[in-house]
């Protein structure tokens, strides 16, 4: 086996974009004609009439605009509304109920709806007057179409004609989105119309406590705050999810047995924090375990609040002694144990609030275990405000969380459970000992397109349980619970031991899970994510013989963030390999946009770098090109850029498929290979300023001869800071960097 090797030292080049974009375009799939302008002008003037008469507590309008496709960025309304600041606008994005098109509501002053409808009769008199049979792309596209035209009679020139014809050729409707009202106390999210949280329920007659308040869009309401709030302002509620107080740990078999263990002290271990159900100080391990009760004394403490929290943090301190056949080589962890739930029910509201306050005042912990998780479905349309606050603190915070993808609490229940959701995380399904998903896993996706789980481990079903100590006694138990800590445990060694970052380590994990393997289906993502992780931490960070794997590391500070210095080896002047990368960053998340849930946007590219200076890359992505020419220049379809491409995914895995007839590559004038990894902002430019990414590179011989030797002196040749990922190397400075120096 090969140890994967870290480079450094030599920085990725940041550049802007060249050129200014392709210009306006119109949907090649419509034809607009002036019935459609007016049709979308009187829906305008209707809506006009609506929030004229409404006694509603803001001075603007709410306008949900319904698009005939899934829309990129340049593709969203940059003429009518606000123009092109309307993307500044956005306020919420949905998806139709067959996950197609973009409903897009934004938030505008009442003067922007009469100059829209305005400039919609402008153009619909233009249009009646000129083209009777309408505007296709190819009419669009050609200058002579508007050879003649009189614009200034319709007090118009041709961009802003142009511009509103794209806007149009997009729209099939414009409307007020109003969100299904519901009967229970909930956590709601209200569309950001620039008025305080406070002072807007205030206006509609709720008055409520600065403790219910999680962020200025999101609140907890109770039954009749809710039902004041749908009767009075419905159209301000963006989402609506019921508080989650069956936010409960499913435990599905349990054998007990009253065999004790004994263990040693702790020493210079590692700590995971843990977030869960409540702990008991008399378990054999209690030494390895830091525990805060943070349960209000008020509330009564049953044996059975006990039980979940122990055993899941029995698997993080002495989980391969337990289950020796998932002896993962990692050792033992101490662990920060944060009591924040009973077991018979609690608000998530108030959990996540605790987290907050948890992760600010533990800052030496990188690692996150959380095996909590709601019994309800997660949402299509929107992340849950749980997942969210997650997102956030990780955005925020050099720490990641281990989630467990949640457990099915009857038949009807399919989907993940928040906090599940959760797209900065790592979310593990469960998987029996045969590899195979077990009764009670659930399904993701999240928002019906990101990959979640993320990977899937080994949780225990009646074939073979997860021995865990509970309070007092031994047991054997299976759920994703029991698989989160596994990881957790894996994630905490490759970053407090062997000193990689949470990116790279995510990006291994990940990566380890997915291998070489196919493209997995929709149905095997759902259930399995990227796959199930090995069991020894070896095979996460070392490689077969004919391999080489490296890891690098760096920050997107400009649009494009290059690096074309990977001396890969070459035999007769070409390259025998297949290739695969994965790449892992932590994006600033904005829930209120809804299913377009990411700010930002880093697309990897990679491969042999060719003779024109460009990336012959593995998998022809034609996006992000910086040439602005009309030959150069190529249209992807946002929903294929998505599937294909995992745009706006914060986990990339581009791949060659090893076969028996590979042929070795050809090289280019310039030997080495390149990656680059082109950024996009979806709302503000500077979002993606600052972002570390880390990727995972796997290159197999196809000869099936070891090149590793080889690949790291040329690596120093190039001036490359080369450290090999040795476990043994790597704890001994751990040990070295943690040994206690006693003064005499």
């Amino acid at each position: 086996m090969n140890n994967v090797v870290e480079l450094k030292g030599k920085r990725f080049v940041q550049a802007n974009k060249n050129g200014s974009g392709g210009g306006v375009n119109m949907n090649g799939k419509k034809t607009v004609t002036a019935s459609d302008v007016l049709k979308l002008s009187r829906e305008l003037e209707q809506l006009k009439v609506f929030w004229s008469n409404n006694e509603k507590p803001f001075n603007g309008a709410l306008v949900s605009v319904y698009y005939n496709k899934i829309v990129a960025k340049s593709n969203r309304i940059a003429g009518l509304l606000k123009g092109k600041k309307s993307n500044l606008a956005i306020v919420g994005a949905k998806f139709n109920d067959t996950k197609t098109k973009h409903i897009i509501t934004y938030y505008v002053d009442m003067k922007d709806l009469d100059n829209s409808i305005k400039l919609l009769q402008k153009v619909y008199n233009l249009l009646k007057d000129n083209f009777e049979n309408g505007i296709n792309q190819k009419a669009f596209k050609d200058n002579n179409t508007y050879k003649g035209i009189p614009f200034s009679t319709y007090e118009l020139n041709k961009s802003k004609f142009k511009q509103a014809i794209a806007d149009v050729s997009f729209i099939d409707d414009f409307d007020v989105k109003m969100e299904a009202s519901t009967s229970k106390e909930s956590i709601i999210t209200l569309y950001d119309t620039g008025v305080d949280v406070k002072e807007l329920l205030h206006k509609i007659g709720i008055d409520i406590l600065s403790s219910n308040i999680l962020d200025n869009q999101t609140v907890f309401l109770d039954v009749n705050q809710v039902d004041v709030l749908f009767k009075n302002a419905p159209y301000l509620v963006s989402m609506a999810t019921v508080d989650l107080s069956q936010f409960s740990p499913e435990d599905f078999d349990q054998k007990y047995n009253q065999d004790m263990i004994q263990i040693p002290s702790p020493s210079i271990e590692p700590t995971i924090g843990v977030i869960d159900t409540l702990f008991d100080k008399r378990v054999y391990f209690g030494e390895w375990v830091d525990y805060h009760d943070m349960v209000d004394n008020q509330i009564p403490k049953k044996s059975e609040d006990y039980r979940h929290g122990t055993a899941v943090s029995s698997i993080i301190v002495d989980g391969p002694r337990l289950n020796p056949w998932l002896d993962d080589g990692c050792g033992r962890f101490k662990v920060r144990h944060f009591g924040v739930a009973v077991s018979a029910g609690f608000s998530s509201f108030s959990i996540v609030k605790n987290i907050k306050r948890i992760v600010a005042e533990n800052r030496d912990i990188k690692v996150w275990n959380i095996s909590l998780g709601s019994n309800q479905e997660v949402n299509d349309n929107f992340i849950s405000a749980e997942a969210a606050a997650l997102d956030q603190i990780q955005f925020e915070n050099d720490v990641i969380f281990v989630i467990a993808g949640t457990n099915r609490p009857n038949n009807s229940i399919e989907k993940i459970g928040s906090p599940a959701d959760s797209i900065n995380s790592i979310v593990v399904n469960s998987v029996t000992k045969d590899g195979t998903s077990p009764k009670y896993a659930r399904r993701g996706l999240a928002l019906s397109f990101f990959a979640k789980p993320d990977v899937s481990y080994y949780g225990g079903s009646k074939e073979q349980y997860i021995s865990v100590c509970e309070p007092l006694q031994k047991a054997d138990v299976a759920g994703t619970s029991y698989a989160a800590p596994w990881i957790a445990r894996k994630l905490s060694y490759l970053i407090d031991i062997l000193g990689l970052s949470r990116e790279v380590a995510k990006a291994l994990i990940i990566d380890s899970a997915r291998g070489w393997k196919k493209k997995p289906t929709p149905e095997e993502i759902a259930l399995y994510g990227h796959g199930i992780v090995p069991i020894k931490i070896e095979e996460v960070i070392q490689c077969e013989d004919d391999e080489i794997r490296f890891v690098v590391s760096d920050i997107s500070e400009k649009w494009n963030s290059y690096n074309y210095n990977f001396p890969v080896p070459l035999q007769d002047d070409k390259y025998p390999y297949v290739a695969r990368a994965t790449m892992c960053y932590f994006p600033l998340c904005n829930r209120l946009q809804g299913v377009d849930y990411t700010n930002t946007e880093l697309n990897i590219h990679f491969g042999r770098i060719n003779n024109e200076g460009k990336l012959n890359e593995i998998n022809y992505d034609k996006q992000n090109l910086d040439n602005d020419s009309s030959e150069e220049r190529h249209y992807i379809l946002e929903g294929v850029a998505r599937e294909r491409f995992r745009k706006w995914d914060n986990v990339k895995y581009v791949t060659e498929v090893p076969k028996s007839n590979n042929k070795a590559k050809i090289s280019y004038t310039n030997k080495n290979w390149g990656i680059e990894v082109k950024t996009n902002n979806r709302l503000d430019p500077e979002d993606g300023i600052g972002i570390r990414f880390g990727i995972v590179v796997t290159l197999k011989e196809i000869n099936g001869i070891n090149r590793m030797d080889e690949f790291i002196r040329n690596c120093n040749l190039n001036g490359w800071l080369v450290n090999t990922v040795d476990i043994k190397n790597r704890i001994d400075i751990h040990e070295k960097v943690n040994e206690e120096i006693v003064f005499n």
